[in-house]
């Protein structure tokens, strides 16, 4: 039996742009990413899974509550459909505070291992895809390539396997990373 192939995508800052110093808690502060639709559509031609793995502690600060944080998905979700005809298949979040170093929090692996044994995934041929250390370190601890979205003047991490400034970038050296 053949294991399926994913992408697991960090949300803020690599699937839409993050706000600094704050959280999107609404569908009008939630902005793509534009070179990420095109990456998107790139791995569904593909046939990756597409797997969402992020933290959202503004619920577990009260920001937020959970029924708008899931309203921002299902826009997304929406949105994404019209603009690629797909969308992610699984969403995993944890709203858990940093503090409290959960297991499903990362730099924890606890929602990458939960989507590797859902999906049975091939750590071979599947990619997280993050902007910050704790993405990475999440990715490297089940045994996935890891790749860093860094612009140039962000500071360089030894731990990813790549680092790209942009999903461009990917699509233009997606042989050399399998």
């Amino acid at each position: 039996m053949i294991k399926p192939k994913a992408i697991l995508f960090d949300r803020d800052g690599v699937v839409n742009y993050r706000i600094v110093g704050d959280y999107v808690k609404n569908s009008d502060e939630f902005c793509f990413i534009p070179d990420f639709i095109t990456f998107f559509k790139f791995i569904k031609d593909y046939g990756y899974l597409t797997l969402l793995v992020t933290n959202q502690q503004g619920v577990g600060k009260g920001i937020m509550n959970e029924k708008q944080l899931e309203s921002v998905f299902d826009n997304m979700q929406s949105d994404l459909l019209k603009l690629t005809a797909s969308n992610f298949d699984k969403i995993y979040y944890c709203t858990d505070l940093a503090e409290s170093k959960s297991f499903y929090r990362k730099p924890n692996p606890g929602m990458l291992l939960e989507a590797i044994e859902q999906y049975k995934l091939d750590l071979n041929q599947s990619i997280m895809i993050g902007d910050s250390k704790s993405d990475v370190l999440a990715g490297n601890a089940v045994g996935l390539k890891t790749i860093l979205l860094s612009p140039p003047f962000k500071q360089k991490l030894n731990e990813p396997d790549f680092i790209f400034k942009n999903f461009d970038e990917i699509i233009a050296n997606f042989n050399k990373l399998l």
